[in-house]
């Protein structure tokens, strides 16, 4: 099947959050992210993007009772560029995990700007 999405694990902010799950978790999550690499039309219930916020997506994660998020942003059409993920433990996504992706998403773009100047 052809990949409909690229991602693309921006410096490590991803791999720190997976090195600190189970491995029932990160297998969840690698499954997750199949689904947001493959499917045409990605359901919410896996990737939403977040009211209040210039293009900040998250990538929905449950295993058992626990409850995951996954900050990530487009850049160009089909790349998923992915950021930090936290265990999600209110109803609300709390600002400080919003204000560290929105950093994160400045951080890319700065550096692809350098890198273009190049």
């Amino acid at each position: 099947m052809d990949r409909k999405r690229d991602l693309l694990f921006f410096k490590d902010y991803f791999n720190y959050f997976y090195a600190d799950q189970t491995a029932k978790v990160q297998k969840k999550i690698l499954w997750t992210l199949r689904v947001i690499e493959d499917l045409e039309r990605i359901l919410e219930i896996y990737f939403k993007h977040l009211e209040g916020t210039d293009g900040l997506y998250e990538i929905r994660v449950q295993s058992g009772s626990d409850i995951f998020r996954i900050f990530c942003f487009f850049d160009n059409n089909n790349l998923v560029v992915v950021g930090h993920g936290f265990q999600k433990k209110t109803q609300k996504t709390p600002d400080r995990e919003i204000e560290r992706a929105e950093k994160i998403k400045r951080e890319y773009y700065e550096e692809k700007k350098i890198d273009k100047s190049k």
